[in-house]
């Protein structure tokens, strides 16, 4: 089978309150309350079950609180990639301000795993080609690939691509991987991830990767580790952002389990490297 009809597992590794917009967004919580570490075990739990590989954007204030984490999931055979330090919006950063968070977050997950990370996802999808600097940034600094535009309306542009492609003008030569979306009448509708994957039906979530699969693309999916935490504390939040940040409490862990028996899954690092030697 073609590595394009592979599929990738993404994991955004932030705590329970890393909620854009939420008091989390520039606190921390007492040592006492984190919970990404059990959550993380289980997903990796989950992967070594089936013999599958999946991509951590690790964000960098986590792994600064918790060095064993990223040499757990490296040492599993995963890949490390960057969801930025402080998980602030890029809208709301400097380029400097931007710089200085990926070089910190690199410098972090080098010491700790001997590696550096070649992909990069923003907090909240906050990038957007209508403001290209940041992907020139990445380029600059040896990023190989971005999964940072969302293909949906309010979070991202929903008529954007749906299938990985190369950037042009500032960021030319990276990689833009979106996450998966279903197409309906409604618009594209979030079935790759987030509160998303647990609402809609499992059969819709099963036939949007087969259709991508088809069409020899790979389904990228994404998750947090609380969404495996159905007993999970929660932010005080309104209404729509609670929905948004926290979706149905219901648990990601059955529906991954069993996409794990059915598909197979690689890193985002292996299928860029493809593309490389492919071009």
């Amino acid at each position: 089978m073609s590595l394009l009809t592979y599929n990738v597992l993404t994991v955004d590794v932030e705590d329970w309150y890393h909620v854009c917009g939420g008091r989390g967004e520039i606190s921390v919580q007492p040592r006492e309350s984190w919970r990404v570490r059990r959550n993380l075990e289980k997903i990796l739990a989950l992967l070594a079950e089936r013999g599958q590989k999946a991509t951590f954007f690790m964000l960098g204030t986590v792994a600064e609180n918790d060095p064993a984490l990223a040499p757990l999931i490296c040492s599993a055979g995963h890949e490390i990639a960057s969801h930025g330090y402080s998980h602030h919006l890029v809208t709301g950063l400097t380029p400097q301000q931007f710089i200085d968070e990926l070089q910190l977050t690199e410098q972090i997950l080098i010491d700790q795993t001997g590696q550096r990370p070649f992909g990069y996802r923003a907090p909240q999808w906050s990038l957007s080609e209508q403001n290209p600097w940041p992907f020139a940034v990445l380029r600059e600094r040896g990023y190989l690939y971005d999964s940072s535009l969302n293909p949906l309306p309010f979070v991202g542009n929903s008529r954007g691509s749906r299938i990985p492609y190369l950037l042009e003008g500032e960021g030319a030569g990276l990689w833009e991987i979106p996450p998966m979306v279903t197409r309906s009448l409604l618009g594209n509708l979030p079935t790759g991830g987030g509160w998303g994957f647990r609402f809609f039906p499992f059969r819709m979530v099963r036939a949007s990767i087969e259709q991508f699969n088809r069409a020899h693309h790979p389904a990228v999916l994404y998750l947090h580790p609380r969404e495996v935490d159905p007993a999970g504390p929660r932010l005080d939040l309104p209404f729509l952002k609670r929905f948004v940040s926290y979706g149905t409490r219901s648990d990601a862990a059955s529906r991954l389990s069993e996409l794990f028996q059915r598909y197979r899954f690689i890193t985002l690092k292996e299928l860029v490297d493809e593309w490389q030697h492919v071009s």
